[in-house]
């Protein structure tokens, strides 16, 4: 898919001008997919497919080739590169699919009519066609009743469709989700039934869906129909649900739907938040998520069970919940805290008291620590362990009050350590 644009109306109008330029050419041209649907929904497309009849060496000749990559030239699809503000565009030749052999990619295609072009696609919602200069919808796949009635359902075969590329059962619940949609029945059918083929996904694959799932519109439901499916037991096996009557995904999904500004992280640490680390941990390595991803829902989680359970942190020396307040994540540990009390789970004078310790400047958060490991050396305080134990003691006295001054902080560090032979 092309990178989302900086500014949605310089993509607009080079999607418009793409289309234009093809069509000036005598090529049969139109706006493709989601950002047609985004169009008729009276959302602003993210970015924008252009469909055609040129073939991908005319679409090179309209455009040049310094202006055009074709890593998709063998599935009829060149990227047309704008001006910067605009992003890129993705132009597919029209074009009917061979029969899938991996799951995800056709064996080979043969280009055809807009009218064949539709029927490859995954949803009747994504398989409209824009006509940009008129304004006239094509539809040859029941797409706009379908936007109207709020219902996302396979073109054609829902089997055949999901057969071809098995992330589509995850599109599927995104897109069901994320507009508050229904799923048609033979849809939702074909997904119960074939589940298991979600697991010849690629881990990197089936965690964007993951992503784009929890970190918009609609989480609560996605992760409702994840379980109801049955897919949760395939792309989130670690933690998934017996049953759809299972207490604890019914509360972590009420939660990351309250999460102000929610992302995988925070929406893995909720999941797991009863099953421990080790479970986190085998759901990041199996995911291949990022090193910065798994720190952070691990942080996050282990935040919210330190900061959850007694004593209450608003009478705990400040030096123990300080590092929460100081760390990377302070600010989503504190959406969490929030969102927990505002389901029942946790208090919310805490979260709040939580939430204004974050906000605080941050040199009173994280003040400047008053000695360096090099002036205790200096100081007689041995190497290793004992330094570490000595900043240690004296970073807790200083966050606590206790000591003010670096002269203070030596002589805790000397009164606690011993000296070096």
């Amino acid at each position: 898919m092309p990178a989302i644009s900086h500014d949605p109306a310089a993509a607009r109008a080079f999607a418009a001008d793409v289309a234009l330029r093809l069509r000036g050419e005598g090529f049969e041209t139109y706006w493709a997919g989601g950002c047609v649907r985004d169009e008729l929904l009276g959302r602003t497309p993210a970015d924008y497919d252009v469909a055609t009849s040129a073939k991908p060496d005319e679409v090179r000749r309209v455009f040049g080739k310094h202006r055009t990559l074709a890593v998709g030239a063998a599935f009829g699809v060149i990227t047309v590169l704008g001006p910067k503000p605009a992003g890129q565009v993705e132009v597919a030749t029209f074009r009917a699919d061979a029969p899938y052999t991996d799951g995800r990619h056709p064996a080979g295609v043969t280009f055809c009519s807009a009218r064949e072009d539709a029927q490859r696609r995954d949803f009747t919602i994504n398989g409209l066609f824009l006509d940009p200069v008129t304004g006239e919808v094509h539809d040859f796949v029941g797409g706009r009743d379908d936007l109207a009635a709020g219902v996302v359902r396979a073109i054609g075969v829902p089997s055949m469709r999901f057969g071809e590329d098995h992330l589509r059962m995850l599109r599927a619940i995104r897109f069901t989700a994320f507009f508050g949609f229904v799923l048609d029945p033979d849809t939702r059918a074909a997904i119960e039934t074939m589940t298991h083929l979600v697991a010849s996904v690629s881990p990197e694959r089936i965690a964007a869906e993951l992503r784009a799932m929890v970190s918009r519109t609609g989480r609560r439901q996605a992760l409702e129909l994840l379980r109801d499916t049955g897919l949760a037991r395939e792309v989130l096996l670690e933690v998934a649900p017996p049953a759809s009557s299972d207490a604890s995904w019914n509360d972590a999904a009420r939660i990351i739907g309250a999460f102000d500004e929610p992302d995988l992280p925070m929406a893995m640490a909720t999941l797991a938040h009863d099953a421990g680390s080790d479970v986190l941990a085998r759901m990041h390595k199996r995911l291949r998520l990022s090193n910065h991803e798994a720190k952070a829902a691990h942080w996050i989680r282990d935040g919210v069970v330190a900061l959850d359970e007694a004593p209450d942190p608003r009478t705990r020396p400040w030096s123990t919940v300080q590092p929460w307040a100081a760390g990377p994540w302070a600010k989503q540990l504190a959406d969490g805290l929030r969102a927990r009390a505002a389901c029942g789970f946790g208090d919310s004078g805490r979260a709040a008291w939580f939430t204004a310790q974050t906000e605080r400047p941050r040199h009173e958060i994280d003040p400047v620590p008053l000695v360096t490991g090099d002036e205790l050396l200096a100081a007689g305080i041995p190497p290793g362990r004992p330094i570490g134990a000595a900043l240690a003691h004296i970073r807790s006295l200083q966050l606590d009050g206790g000591i003010t001054t670096k002269t203070e902080a030596i002589a805790a560090a000397v009164a606690m350590a011993p000296r070096a032979e």
